[in-house]
C-alpha cells in the first residue's frame, strides 16, 4: 500500500479512536450514574415498604391489645350488666385513643352484638354471616384473625376487621371480639408518603386479597391479586425482596419492594416508577451527552478534513483493489457453483468424477482403501406421481441433508448427486474398510426421516444402496462405479431398503 494511504489510515484511525474513547467514557459514566440512581431508588423503595410494614404492624398490634383486654374481661367477668357497663366505657376510651379504629365490638355465639364502642345506634346488625365470625366459630385458635376488608353495615365505610375468639369456661365457643380499622387511615398514611406521581403502595393479605392501594380506588379493595406478578414473586421469594416489573394493575414499570409484616399474615409493597425515578438522570445525561457529542463532532470534522486529501490520493488504488477482489470472489463463486448441485447443495457429477479419479490413483499407488456407494431413492417415480415434482425436490433435499450430516463425521469422503434421484459417495481411508456398514447407517438415517410415501410398501421413503471397494482386479475408476451399480440393482431386486456389495468374493471385476 502506498505510504500516503498508510498515513491516511493511521490518521483516520487516530481520530476515530479518540472519538470512540470520548463516547465510550460518556456512555460508561452515564450507565454508571444510572445504576447508582436505580440502586438509590431500590433503597428508597425498601425504606418505604419497611416504614409501611412497621405502621401496619403497630396499628394491628395496638388494636389487638384492645381485643385482648375485651376477651379477658368477657371470659373472666361474664356478661352481667355491671361488667358490661365497665367494658363499654373501656371500649369507648380505647377508640378515643386509637383514632384509626372505626369501633370495638363484642358478639355472642349467635352473632348478636352485646356491647360496642358506638353509642349512637340502638340496634346492631347480626354478623353470623361474616367470614371472621365463621372462622372463630370453627377454629379454636385464640390468636388474632385478620379478615378480608368489608363494608361496615353501620357506617358503610370500608373497614379491616381484626378479631379474637371468646370461649365459655368449658372451652366452647362464646362469641368474638372485633376491632375494625378504617381503611381511610391507611389511605391517608400512604398519601403522606413521597412516592411521586406514578408510585404505588399496596397492602395485601397472604391469601392474595388486596386490602388497600395507592393510587386509591374502591374497586381494588378486596380484589383477588393472586395472579399478579407482585403476589407470585412474594410467594416464590418472600418474605421480602426487590424487583422491577410492569404493574399488572396499570402497566406502569415500577421498582417494587415488598416486606411481610412479622407477626401477621399480610405484606406491604412500595413501588416507585422507573421512568419517573430516572427522569433527572435522563436530563443530566442528555445535557452531558450533547456536550460530548459537540466535542466529538468538532474533533471528527477537523480530523477528517485533514486526512481527506491523503485519502483521495489512495482512492484510485483502493477502487482497483476492490475490483480485483470482487473478480476473485466471483471466480471462486463460479468455481464452487460449477462443482455443486443446485438442488441438493451436494457435489455434482463433475466433482464426483474428478474426486474418484484422484482417489483411485492415490489408492492404487499407496495400496490404500477406497470404496464407492451408489444410492437410489426407492419408488421415487411413484413419489413424484403422487405428490408432485416440488414435493419430490423437497424429498431429495431432505435425504441429501440427512446423508451429508451423517457423513460429516467421516473424513475423506465426497457426497454427490450422481443424477436424478441417485446419489453417490466416495469413501477413502479407514472409512472405506467397511463401506457396507456406512451404507446401512445411511439407510437407517433416511428411514428415520419418516417421509410419508403412500406408493412404498413400507409407507415411508427408503433408499437402496450398492457398495464396491477397491480390489487389485479393478483397473479404472469406472470399475468401482459399475460394481456399486450392480450392488444397487441387486438391492432393488431383493426388496429395496437395503445395501449390498456389487462384487461377491471370488467374482471377477468387470473389464
Amino acid at each position: 500500500m502506498p505510504r500516503t494511504d498508510s498515513v491516511s489510515l493511521r490518521a483516520v484511525a487516530f481520530v476515530a479512536f479518540t472519538c470512540l474513547c470520548l463516547i465510550a467514557m460518556d456512555v460508561w459514566e452515564g450507565w454508571r450514574a444510572r445504576a447508582v440512581q436505580l440502586k438509590e431508588v431500590e433503597v428508597a423503595a425498601s425504606n418505604l415498604s419497611r416504614a409501611a410494614a412497621q405502621d401496619v404492624e403497630d396499628t394491628i398490634t395496638q388494636s389487638d391489645m384492645a381485643l385482648l383486654g375485651i376477651v379477658e374481661r368477657l371470659e373472666s367477668e361474664g356478661t352481667d350488666a355491671l361488667p358490661m357497663s365497665r367494658l363499654r366505657r373501656m371500649m369507648i376510651m380505647r377508640v378515643g385513643q386509637l383514632k384509626y379504629l372505626n369501633g370495638l365490638f363484642a358478639y355472642n355465639e349467635r352473632g348478636e352484638c352485646i356491647t360496642s364502642s358506638i353509642q349512637t345506634i340502638s340496634s346492631y346488625p347480626n354478623i353470623v354471616d361474616r367470614e371472621f365470625f365463621t372462622f372463630h366459630k370453627t377454629h379454636t385458635d385464640p390468636g388474632p384473625h385478620i379478615g378480608a376488608p368489608v363494608r361496615s353495615r353501620i357506617s358503610g365505610k370500608w373497614i379491616l376487621p381484626i378479631s379474637r375468639r371468646v370461649d365459655h369456661a368449658d372451652g366452647s365457643f362464646a362469641g368474638i371480639a372485633v376491632a375494625t380499622i378504617n381503611i381511610d387511615y391507611f389511605e391517608d398514611f400512604y398519601s403522606s408518603l413521597n412516592i411521586g406521581q406514578a408510585g404505588a403502595i399496596a397492602m395485601v393479605l397472604d391469601n392474595g386479597t388486596m386490602i388497600v392501594r395507592r393510587p386509591y380506588d374502591d374497586s381494588f379493595i378486596g380484589k383477588d391479586v393472586r395472579k399478579s406478578t407482585l403476589y407470585q414473586t412474594y410467594r416464590a421469594h418472600g418474605p421480602d425482596g426487590v424487583y422491577t416489573s410492569p404493574s399488572t394493575q396499570d402497566g406502569v414499570v415500577r421498582i417494587f419492594s415488598y416486606r411481610r409484616v412479622d407477626q401477621y399474615p399480610l405484606f406491604v409493597a412500595a413501588a416507585l416508577s422507573k421512568d419517573e425515578s430516572l427522569s433527572q438522570w435522563w436530563r443530566e445525561t442528555l445535557v452531558h451527552s450533547a456536550g460530548v457529542g459537540l466535542l466529538v463532532a468538532a474533533i471528527g470534522f477537523f480530523g477528517l478534513r485533514l486526512t481527506m486529501q491523503i485519502r483521495l490520493r489512495a482512492h484510485a488504488e483502493t477502487e482497483l483493489i476492490a475490483t480485483q477482489q470482487a473478480l476473485t470472489n466471483a471466480n471462486k463463486t463460479l468455481q464452487r457453483l460449477a462443482m455443486q448441485d443446485g438442488l441438493t447443495g451436494l457435489a455434482n457429477r463433475r466433482q464426483f468424477d474428478m474426486t474418484l479419479d484422484e482417489e483411485f490413483a492415490r489408492a492404487a499407488r499407496l495400496h490404500s482403501a477406497l470404496a464407492v456407494i451408489m444410492i437410489d431413492v426407492d419408488y421415487f417415480k411413484q413419489y413424484n406421481d403422487l405428490y408432485g415434482h416440488v414435493a419430490g425436490d423437497d424429498c431429495l433435499r431432505a435425504i441429501s441433508h440427512a446423508i451429508q450430516n451423517l457423513m460429516s463425521v467421516h473424513g475423506g469422503c465426497v457426497v454427490a448427486r450422481y443424477g436424478g434421484e441417485e446419489l453417490a459417495i466416495v469413501l477413502s481411508g479407514k472409512d472405506a474398510l467397511d463401506p457396507l456398514a456406512v451404507a446401512e447407517r445411511i439407510g437407517r438415517a433416511v428411514a428415520n426421516l419418516h417421509i410419508t410415501h403412500a406408493g412404498s410398501v413400507r409407507g415411508f421413503v427408503t433408499v437402496s444402496a450398492g457398495v464396491a471397494s477397491l480390489t487389485p482386479a479393478c483397473r479404472q475408476p469406472s470399475d468401482l462405479v459399475q460394481l456399486a451399480d450392480k450392488g444397487l440393482y441387486a438391492a432393488k431386486a431383493t426388496g429395496r431398503n437395503r445395501a449390498l456389495y456389487g462384487r461377491q468374493p471370488g467374482e471377477p471385476c468387470p473389464h
